[in-house]
């Protein structure tokens, strides 16, 4: 059966979301996110603690990113061998006792044993939530419902992150890891409530493989998504450090800016599966957002002319990213059932490689001619994104 019979069947399913499954998809998304990107506020005390440098500790976020893209490339075959439902459940239980590991760990070796493990655990598993939610709902709905699922990492930025200052200010990082390992085991309960037994692929059933998922096309929506990975990164990991060096903010003063930040992720990606259901040119859309934000991307670090207004050019800057994403999800999910536990796993892959690329770069940028280099940087990416998007939507035949 070709995408565009999947689609007019889908299309024929009545409107019904599956809120419960959403839900706690977005649970696993928000476990998985805060398994490494709540660290930030805790690498002094982790250093402290087990006697390395602050450096040594930041490099877990490398490490994990490398483990996260390895296993989400397997992700999909894990599905298509052994079902959606025990993959699902099974890996986020793997990520909680990966948590509470590193919480009891001795050494900085045992905590980067454990932290691989854990991104392991959640690339394996966010991929397939992807693929899971997507199967459930009918492409007019994919935008949103995605969105929704997607939030759960914008809200790892939101919440999590001073959430695990103040948990990590009463009982120290390891306190807060075990607080992860909690969230990582409710959410692999809600998913053995929500995902229905269905998702374990029946014997007999035809399995998609990685030469019949690599379109030209889908080739192209991954290469989007790296630079699009790259795009966010390069604000996400040095927005802070940007506003310190050109304002000399404190820690304390960054955390309103970053507030702000973490507001227009949340606030642009659900908006942007709205907008990825009420438009139906998803690529589209998500070219134009990516443009945009190339042209805010400029304006954000090339022009600061105070600092009210270079936070109101971040919101900006990160909403127009997050806007577009969504689209660019629901594009992904746009293939053929048996292709898509490979093709949503592929795009854990492509972030991965995104975010390395977006550290690398920043920091070349940032040692050739300080942060002005940023906005040339992030324009030239987002049209070149945009390009990317507009050369996929002219080999889309769904």
């Amino acid at each position: 059966m070709n995408a565009a019979v999947d689609i007019k069947i889908e299309r024929a399913m009545p409107p019904v979301m599956p809120w419960a499954l959403i839900a706690a998809a977005c649970l696993a998304s928000f476990a998985a996110s805060c398994s490494g990107t709540t660290r930030a506020p805790l690498l002094l005390d982790i250093a402290r603690d087990l006697d390395v440098s602050m450096p040594l500790v930041a490099n877990l976020v490398s490490l994990t990113s490398v483990a996260w893209g390895t296993a989400s490339a397997m992700g999909g075959w894990m599905s298509d061998r052994f079902g959606r439902r025990i993959v699902l459940i099974v890996a986020p239980l793997v990520l909680a006792i990966t948590m509470a590991l590193q919480a009891g760990a001795g050494s900085f070796g045992e905590v980067a044993a454990f932290a691989t493990l854990g991104g392991l655990a959640c690339g394996s598993f966010m991929g397939v939530l992807f693929a899971e939610v997507s199967s459930h709902v009918a492409d007019r709905q994919r935008g949103r419902a995605l969105g929704w699922v997607m939030s759960g990492q914008s809200f790892a930025l939101l919440l999590g992150v001073p959430l695990a200052a103040a948990v990590g200010s009463l009982t120290g990082w390891r306190g807060w890891f075990l607080g992860v390992a909690g969230i990582s085991l409710a959410a692999s309960l809600a998913l053995l409530v929500t995902v229905p037994k269905a998702a374990a692929r029946p014997a007999g059933t035809q399995r998609g493989s990685f030469k019949g998922a690599l379109s030209a096309r889908v080739l192209g929506l991954l290469g989007a998504g790296v630079i699009e990975r790259v795009c966010y990164g390069l604000a996400a990991v040095y927005y802070a450090t940007f506003l310190q060096v050109t304002y000399h903010l404190s820690l304390a003063g960054l955390a309103l800016p970053l507030l702000v930040f973490a507001i227009g992720n949340v606030v642009g990606t659900i908006l942007g599966g709205q907008l990825a259901d009420r438009l139906y040119d998803r690529l589209l859309t998500f070219a134009l957002a990516m443009a945009a934000s190339g042209f805010s991307a400029l304006a954000l670090f090339v022009w600061h002319p105070g600092l009210i207004v270079s936070v109101a050019l971040g919101f900006v800057y990160v909403f127009l990213n997050a806007l577009g994403r969504p689209s660019l999800m629901a594009s992904y999910a746009a293939v053929p059932e048996k292709e898509r536990n490979t093709v949503m796993g592929l795009t854990g892959t492509a972030a991965s490689v995104g975010w390395m690329g977006a550290a690398g770069l920043g920091a070349a940028m940032i040692s050739l001619g300080g942060f002005d280099g940023f906005g040339p940087l992030g324009l030239l990416l987002g049209l070149l994104c945009s390009a990317a998007a507009l050369w996929c939507r002219r080999r889309n035949t769904i």
